[in-house]
């Protein structure tokens, strides 16, 4: 493919994303999705079914974010997990699995065995996807690496979870780093600036959609950034809650 279109964090904003799609071309570039497509939004689901969808279609990559990894965890062990991962924005998720009021219907091992029993192929979908992706002189990956060694001995934890390590340290990968994860708001230290940040070869796409930021669908050649979208999440206001 000519070029790569990359969106950044959805979590369960299925309106802006199937918005977004609407600038991709899939003639002439690879889909990458950064990650992160559920929790805290309405429609997890739907971006789930729509990203399964993609996949199989035009062979998009669904890169392996923290809130799919959460998910997963919390499915492998509910009782363990489903404090931290309705504090993390599950409820929304598993409401949009089940139906509303289900996390008060229902105890977490309940929840976990109705939602296995509903979406087998989901699950075995989510459970392989991949922690990165290279392009060319680009690396896609949710959160970052880990700089202070080769960055593909990068721990799991930390292509998914890493933040200020990443951020500040030197980038001598020779690669140009495409993540997701840290919202630009807070890369930027103003909390408030959406738009993408890019320092020393890293660029931040999350531009906090969720939290009433804006979406980025961003095309890169092997030259550069050769189209940025970026969709306002006008329905709702800016709340930094995480």
């Amino acid at each position: 493919m000519e070029q790569v279109f990359v969106i950044g964090d959805i979590h369960g904003e299925y309106d802006l994303f199937q918005t977004m799609l609407e600038n991709f071309q899939p003639e002439t570039q690879q889909l990458i999705l950064i990650g992160d497509l559920n929790d805290r939004g309405p429609k997890s689901k739907d971006c789930w079914l729509l990203a399964m969808e993609l996949v199989k279609k035009y062979q998009a990559i669904y890169l392996r974010g923290n809130h799919e990894q959460y998910f997963l965890e919390f499915m492998a062990a509910p009782e363990d997990w489903y404090p931290s991962y309705l504090h993390n924005g599950g409820k929304e998720t598993i409401e949009s699995l089940l139906h509303k009021g289900a996390t008060e219907e229902y105890s977490p091992t309940e929840i976990a065995m109705l939602i296995r029993s509903r979406y087998k192929e989901m699950l075995q979908f989510l459970e392989v996807l991949p922690f990165y992706c290279e392009w060319g002189k680009y690396l896609f990956v949710h959160a970052g690496v880990d700089l202070s060694k080769a960055w593909i001995e990068t721990a799991e934890s930390d292509f998914l979870w890493i933040r200020e390590p990443f951020h500040q340290g030197k980038n001598n990968t020779g690669k140009i780093i495409v993540f997701g994860h840290t919202i630009t708001p807070m890369l930027y230290g103003d909390m408030q600036t959406t738009a993408l940040w890019q320092s020393d070869g890293k660029i931040g796409i999350d531009g906090g959609a969720v939290f009433g930021g804006s979406l980025h669908g961003v095309v890169f050649n092997q030259t550069g950034i050769v189209e940025d979208y970026e969709l306002s999440n006008a329905d709702h206001p800016w709340q930094p809650d995480f």
